[in-house]
């Protein structure tokens, strides 16, 4: 069981796929929304995820930013199944996550799939807000502070629905 934490970390768009060359594990994610996390009367999010063979139960805090409190239990993986099909709030969240080194910091790269095909984000948690990592090149835009890019947000409103001003930020 894991402890209650606060998650610091920030996420970017990625550029190109020359990270893809760089990735030692890889692993498929899909998960869903126990809550209505849009509604603003909601302090936090309520998700049940399945990480391969494995699945927890995950309450967040809804605040966006560099930081916010985390909370996540291991759970029998036949119980995520069943809330996966049963019991979430809007469309199930797919996605291909890679983890790579860099220059000391390990990124989680989420290559999204379904209705959010075609969307590549990539996160770094750090040890404290004041932390700057040294950035890969295949690090774009930043928007850690841009709740459209966040998994609860992609669940309400998926990629394949955002204008081209949305898909292509400057």
């Amino acid at each position: 069981m894991k402890q209650s934490n606060r998650e610091i970390e920030r996420k970017f768009l990625v550029i190109g796929d020359a990270w893809k060359q760089q990735a030692y594990r890889r692993c498929h994610f899909a998960q869903g929304y126990l809550n209505n996390a849009a509604n603003p009367e909601n302090k936090c999010s309520v998700r049940v995820r399945i990480e391969g063979d494995e699945a927890t139960l995950n309450i967040k805090s809804m605040e966006i930013g560099l930081s916010r409190d985390e909370y996540e239990y291991a759970i029998p993986l036949q119980d995520a199944e069943k809330m996966l099909k049963t019991l979430v709030i809007g469309p199930v969240v797919e996605k291909i996550r890679y983890w790579v080194e860099y220059a000391g910091f390990v990124w989680e790269i989420d290559e999204f799939l379904g209705d959010n095909a075609g969307l590549v984000v990539a996160e770094v948690e750090l040890p404290d807000e004041q932390t700057q990592p040294p950035l890969p090149d295949w690090v774009g835009q930043e928007v850690t502070h841009e709740l459209r890019y966040y998994n609860v947000a992609l669940a309400q409103r998926p990629y394949k629905d955002w204008g081209d001003e949305e898909k292509n930020p400057q």
